[in-house]
C-alpha cells in the first residue's frame, strides 16, 4: 500500500471524527474529552499549538489513519487520536504514521514526546516501544482527562 502523510486540510473535520470514533468505540466507550475533541479539532488540537496527520492511499485518495501532536508545553506534544482504519491495518501504515509525527515533532523543536494508551492495545504498545518510547514510572505520570489511560509513555528527541 503506498501511503502519503499529510497534514489536516480544512474539511478534514469528519474523517478525523469518523476514523476516531470507530476504534474507540470498538474497544471503548466514548468520553467526554473524546467528544469535545473530536467535535472541534480545530479549537481543541489545532489552535493551541498542535497538529494532525493524515495517513492516505495514495492510489484511491482515501485518508485510512490520523494521529494528532497536542501541544503540551515545555517543548513537547502528546501524540494521540492515532489510529489506522481496519481494512489497512497491518501493512505498516501505523509505522509509517508514527515516524512522520516523530520526524515532524523534531522539526517543530520538541524535546519530547508523550503518550497513553490501555493495557489492552497490545499491537499499539508494541509499536511505540518498537519507536523508542519507553514507559514512564507511576510517580511520573500526570493525571489522565481518559478513565481507559492505563500505560503511559514517552519518547525523548
Amino acid at each position: 500500500m503506498n501511503i502519503e502523510i499529510r497534514e489536516f486540510r480544512l474539511g478534514d473535520e469528519a474523517a478525523f471524527r469518523a476514523l476516531n470514533e470507530a476504534w474507540i468505540t470498538a474497544h471503548f466507550e466514548l468520553e467526554e474529552k473524546d467528544r469535545a475533541t473530536l467535535s472541534d479539532p480545530r479549537r481543541y488540537i489545532l489552535d493551541p499549538g498542535g497538529h494532525i496527520y493524515f495517513a492516505v492511499n495514495s492510489e484511491t485518495s482515501k485518508i485510512v489513519g490520523c494521529c494528532a501532536l497536542v501541544a503540551t508545553g515545555d517543548g513537547a506534544f502528546e501524540v494521540a487520536k492515532m489510529t489506522v482504519c481496519e481494512g489497512s491495518r497491518q501493512h505498516g501504515v501505523g509505522r509509517q504514521l508514527l515516524r512522520a509525527v516523530i520526524d515532524a515533532s523534531r522539526q517543530l523543536g520538541a524535546k519530547y514526546l508523550y503518550l497513553e494508551t490501555n493495557h489492552s492495545l497490545t499491537h499499539a504498545i508494541e509499536l511505540y516501544r518498537s519507536e523508542g518510547f519507553q514507559h514512564l514510572c507511576a510517580e511520573d505520570v500526570k493525571p489522565s482527562h481518559y478513565s481507559r489511560a492505563t500505560v503511559f509513555m514517552e519518547r525523548h528527541l
